[in-house]
């Protein structure tokens, strides 16, 4: 017995021999992971090596440890595709009063193809120094502009000064399993903001913040979003569109099997007076509702939060229609379980609502909320309650040909390179996280012969 067990042992020595990390780990640049020291141009070394073709395209910010940096740039285009930034460990970001640089995001990805950005880390925004100074400039934590095929998984993200994270000018692009935080009182603090993006997929997150989970804004399309929890926060907006006299544009969304806990808004939808363009084909189904303020809302008179202050004089608005509410069932704090303030010159057309079970949390004996409906043209209304007396009643929702059913179907999404690590972790020994390229037949030899050994 002690021959086979010297045996095996053996073969794990060998192994170690056979096995090999191209991948770059920031320490190896000079990054001291105390949480103190400034790492910011280890970071950027280990990138510029990693982007210019070094490491099999990986870089591993090792577990264990905390580094701080200060605002950061990664830029591409890259030699290598994908590029895989493994985060493991922990980045925290400077105190408002230490912060360098760039005051409109912290840390930024640019123009890189085939982008992977997973771990199980935690990225902090230290945003309490910045929350309480609302009119200056704040950073947003992490932001992707033109990176297309973009994946972003299993991270933790905290106390963003502003924004957790923005996608901008991003095609193709999945976020899942993500955990963002920061305290209902945080101004700003968007959980995922999205624009000028298309056939983007965000699922299987947990968000709780003091602004919008996950915000829809202009020039976006095909945007799938599914298995968010949600709340504290202002729900999952489209928009806010229009500010400014802008021609606003975003279409084919689908919000499906979400949860609305406490959230000040649940399916809320949001243009500013003056504004132009349209949101249309949007779809929010299997949704459920604990508490929550505004359950569902089209605010056409939005004004940065004083939407009761605003008025219907200017000439123009972002048209919004083709909007379908399905299967949503809970609770509102207020005593409206749905609010249509549409705008009398640009009205809301072709609004669908079927199975909506909507009751007053406060109650508590089942009171139904009640509905509010404001200039609202062509629409249809099957097994909702509260019911609106601008929609149309039917019993078969389904057979009215005007149902945008096309809505939650999946992108047409372009075909994408693999961006999975160019060697799969099989053998992880004192490498501190990293991912390990093994060869194959060295790896399957040992193994076979190992295994066999002992059988015999």
């Amino acid at each position: 017995m002690q021959k086979k067990t010297w045996i095996l042992n053996f073969s794990v020595f060998i192994l170690q021999i056979f096995t090999y990390s191209k991948a770059l780990d920031v320490t190896q640049y000079g990054a001291v992971g105390d949480g103190v020291t400034d790492d910011s141009q280890a970071f950027l070394k280990t990138w510029e090596a990693v982007c210019g073709g070094t490491g099999d395209g990986q870089l591993i910010v090792p577990a264990g440890m905390t580094f701080m940096l200060q605002p950061l740039k990664f830029q591409g285009s890259c030699k290598s595709t994908p590029i895989v930034v493994q985060i493991l460990g922990n980045l925290v970001a400077s105190s408002r009063a230490k912060w360098k640089g760039d005051k409109d995001q912290w840390i930024l990805f640019s123009d890189i193809e085939g982008l992977v950005v997973e771990g199980n880390g935690e990225i902090n925004g230290q945003g309490s120094s910045w929350w309480e100074h609302k009119g200056s400039s704040r950073p947003t934590a992490l932001k992707f502009k033109s990176c297309n095929n973009l994946r972003l998984s299993g991270l933790t993200h905290v106390d963003s000064a502003r924004a957790h994270i923005h996608i901008n000018g991003c095609n193709d692009v999945t976020i899942s399993n993500l955990r963002i935080n920061a305290p209902e009182s945080s101004p700003n603090t968007d959980g995922i903001d999205i624009a000028v993006s298309s056939n983007v997929i965000i699922q299987d997150c947990v968000i709780a913040t003091g602004d919008d989970c996950i915000a829809i804004n202009s020039g976006t399309a095909n945007i799938r979003i599914s298995g968010i929890d949600c709340g504290p926060g202002h729900g999952i907006s489209i928009g806010s569109l229009g500010k400014d006299g802008e021609i606003a544009s975003v279409e084919d969304v689908c919000v499906q099997n979400c949860n609305f806990r406490g959230t000040m808004n649940g399916a809320r939808i949001k243009t500013w007076p003056g504004g132009s363009g349209y949101a249309r084909r949007i779809t929010f189904n299997g949704i459920t509702l604990d508490n929550v303020e505004n359950p569902i809302i089209i605010d056409q008179h939005y004004n940065n939060g004083d939407s009761d202050k605003s008025t219907d004089e200017k000439s123009s608005a972002v048209e919004v229609s083709k909007v379908v509410y399905s299967n949503f069932v809970g609770t509102s704090k207020s005593e409206y379980g749905v609010n249509f303030r549409c705008s009398e010159r640009v009205p809301c057309t072709e609004i669908f609502m079927k199975d909506v079970k909507i009751e007053t949390a406060s109650s508590g004996f089942g009171q139904v909320a009640q509905g509010q409906c404001l200039n609202v043209r062509g629409g249809v209304s099957t097994l909702a309650v509260p019911g609106l007396e601008c929609l149309a009643l039917s019993t078969d929702m389904l057979s009215w040909g005007g149902l945008p059913e096309q809505a939650c179907m999946l992108p047409q999404q372009s075909v994408q390179p693999d961006t999975r690590p160019l060697q799969d972790p099989l053998w992880v020994y004192g490498s501190r996280g990293k991912r390990l390229g093994v060869d194959n037949v060295a790896l399957t030899s040992l193994i076979s012969f190992g295994f066999i050994y002992v059988l015999g």
